[in-house]
């Protein structure tokens, strides 16, 4: 049996392995420089042109960037209408801004807890929490898997809720054959150097709704309009434009639109290579009882963004922080998505406690990130396989 790293063995690795990497190649590189070397920084064609192909790529009617998904998220909170007195339905394990859009707005977010195979929102806790105050969801895709929509879609007809997909992990996934993107009231997107395609920085929401369109396209410049239709003065100089309600600076610029256009046309690889890497993974880790396997919905053709590495603490001497640390010390990076929301010392503040969604408080306790972006190599997965395998057999009960 081979002895851990961290107990003074041998490392799988030399040198580390991150948990989540950016690819960027010579196209991308030339797609910003000539726009460096063009006449728009911000506002100009490459916007026009990602939005586009945001389009072409969700099936959506329409397409709005901005400065991040962060941006997004608020944006859509914000077009949705969400304000003080509403109570908003988010997602119990997700990145804090998922349910941080929903305070933006001055309404109370309510967490939902999460299926315990799938990690995704669970519809059945979805319906218990609906209140006359309900106005909308917030369902992330989490790790990539899409979340149930048709279940979803019936408790927002039934109620009368927005629906707002936060599928800042899912570009490239698609739901019964439907790409994600153009299910939701409004769904939105994050390009993170960590997701599978990135600008730097940079989001989108895309809706194929055209009213909720012109408010985002509004709201992201300031709540301005050169629209004669949208002015309470309208007038056909040229040079007039007029502040209808209070927006917000969330542009992106035109070189980061470039990087993200050069990125998309690469979208099928990146999501090919992430699936094989997924299988090789799951084809190990099924067939160990001291590790559960996320589920998958048949209805989810998933580009995944992570994979979760879950421990059965039944079937284990070590917790989720020891094996975690051992992991890097064979320098295998990994990170741990996510702290249920309402646990962060800010939401304590806000007077939300410990218990609310006791499925996503015991996954928080027994999962971590482990490696997966398009330029691992097969060794690399081959040394992670490695590493876990090492791991669980040394700590095996």
């Amino acid at each position: 049996m081979e002895k851990p790293a961290i107990l003074g063995g041998v490392p799988v690795r030399k040198t580390p392995i991150s948990y989540g990497r950016q690819y960027i190649d010579e196209e991308d590189i030339q797609a910003v420089v000539e726009t460096l070397r063009g006449d728009y920084l911000t506002g100009g064609p490459e916007i026009t042109a990602l939005e586009k192909k945001l389009c072409e790529i969700t099936k959506a009617k329409y397409a709005v960037v901005v400065a991040n998904g962060t941006a997004a998220l608020h944006l859509a909170a914000l077009a949705a209408g969400f304000g003080e007195g509403d109570e908003v339905i988010v997602s119990s394990i997700t990145f804090a801004a998922s349910s941080n859009c929903v305070l933006y707005c001055g309404a109370k977010p309510v967490f939902a807890d999460i299926k315990p195979d799938t990690y995704n929102i669970d519809p059945e806790s979805v319906k218990k929490l609906i209140t006359p105050r309900t106005k909308g969801i917030v369902a992330v895709d989490f790790t990539g898997q899409a979340v149930e929509h048709d279940a979803l879609w019936k408790i927002c007809k039934e109620h009368n809720l927005i629906f707002i997909e936060d599928a800042a992990h899912a570009i490239g996934t698609k739901y019964k054959g439907q790409p994600v993107g153009s299910i939701a009231d409004m769904t939105c997107f994050s390009f993170h150097p960590v997701k599978t395609v990135t600008g730097g920085e940079g989001g989108a929401i895309t809706t194929n709704d055209e009213q909720l369109y012109h408010k985002l396209m509004r709201l992201r410049t300031h709540g301005i309009t050169r629209n004669q239709s949208e002015m309470v003065h309208p007038t056909d100089a040229r040079w007039y434009n007029e502040q209808v309600e209070l927006g917000y600076n969330y542009r992106m610029t035109d070189f980061q639109a470039a990087l993200l256009l050069s990125q998309l046309k690469k979208l099928d690889m990146f999501s090919a290579r992430r699936k094989e890497i997924v299988e090789k993974y799951n084809a190990v880790f099924a067939d160990m009882p001291e590790i559960f396997v996320q589920k998958e919905i048949p209805e989810s053709d998933t580009t995944r963004h992570l994979y979760i590495l879950r421990l059965n603490p039944d079937k284990l001497t070590c917790d989720r922080r020891q094996f975690f640390d051992a992991l890097y010390a064979e320098n295998i990076c990994c990170q741990v998505h996510y702290l249920p929301v309402y646990w962060h010392s800010y939401y304590e503040k806000l007077g939300y406690e410990k218990g609310l969604c006791p499925n996503a408080e015991k996954y928080y306790e027994e999962v971590m990130s482990i490696p997966l972006y398009y330029s691992l190599t097969d060794k690399d997965v081959e040394d992670v396989i490695h590493a876990v395998k090492k791991l669980v057999e040394y700590y095996r009960k």
